[in-house]
C-alpha cells in the first residue's frame, strides 16, 4: 500500500514557486518507480491510497475538472501506467462525499476502489449503481472508530444487500478503513466474523450458480 500522489501533496508542505499541477506531476513520477519496482518484486496487488482526492475540489463545482480532476486524474493514471495488465491496481478513499465526482474516480483507471461505506449506510451503493460505475468495488462493512465488535451475522446480512445490486464478482469486501485506532484482539475477532461472513456468502453464491 502506497499513499498516493494527491494525498501526499494535500498533507505535506509543498513547494509554493511551481504550479500545483507540476507538483503532483512530479511526486506521481517518483511513486511510479516505486509502484514498478513492487511489480519487479513479484507484488501482485498494489494499492495507491487517495482519501484526500476531493480535497482541492474548487469552490465552484464548474471549476472542478478544468482547474483540478483534469490533471490530478490523469497523474494518478500516470503513477500505475507501467505496470503489466497482471498487475492489480486498487486505490482507497474514506470519510467524505465521492457521490458527486464519480466520474473521476472510474477515470482514475484503477481495478478496485474500497471505500467507507458502513458508517454512511451504503447509500454510495445506489449512487455507484445509478452512475453505472466500471471499477470493482470494496465497501467496508464494519466501522473501525468503533470497538464495538460485529458480529457474522450482522456482516453477512450488509454483503447480502451489497450483492444484490452488485454483481458478486465486482465485490471487494473490507473494513471501513485502516485498523490502527483498534486493539489486536478486536482487530481479530473483526476480521474472523468478516471472513466467515464472506465464506458463507461464497457458498450461497456458488450454490445458486
Amino acid at each position: 500500500m502506497l499513499t498516493g500522489l494527491v494525498t501526499i501533496f494535500n498533507w505535506s508542505f509543498p513547494r509554493e514557486d511551481i504550479e500545483r499541477k507540476e507538483v503532483v506531476t512530479q511526486i506521481a513520477l517518483a511513486l511510479r518507480d516505486e509502484v514498478l519496482d513492487l511489480e519487479k518484486h513479484e507484488i501482485k496487488i498494489i494499492q495507491i491510497d487517495e482519501p484526500a482526492l476531493r480535497e482541492n475540489l474548487p469552490l465552484r463545482k464548474s471549476d472542478w475538472f478544468s482547474q483540478y480532476l483534469d490533471w490530478a486524474v490523469p497523474a494518478f493514471r500516470l503513477v500505475h501506467s507501467g505496470v503489466a495488465p497482471t498487475t492489480q491496481i486498487h486505490t482507497h478513499m474514506c470519510y467524505s462525499e465521492f457521490s458527486d465526482i464519480l466520474q473521476a474516480i472510474d477515470d482514475l483507471d484503477a481495478d478496485v476502489i474500497s471505500f467507507e461505506a458502513s458508517r454512511a449506510d451504503f447509500t454510495l451503493i445506489d449512487d455507484l449503481v445509478d452512475h453505472q460505475f466500471q471499477t470493482q468495488v470494496g465497501p467496508g462493512v464494519y466501522d473501525i472508530h468503533s470497538p464495538r465488535v460485529p458480529s457474522q451475522n450482522e456482516i453477512q446480512g450488509l454483503i447480502e444487500q451489497v450483492i444484490e445490486k452488485i454483481p458478486a464478482e465486482n465485490v471487494w469486501i473490507n473494513p471501513d478503513c485502516g485498523l490502527k485506532t483498534r486493539s489486536e484482539a478486536e482487530s481479530f475477532a473483526s476480521l474472523e466474523n468478516m471472513i466467515a461472513a464472506i465464506q458463507a456468502i461464497r457458498e450461497d453464491v456458488d450454490e445458486a450458480s
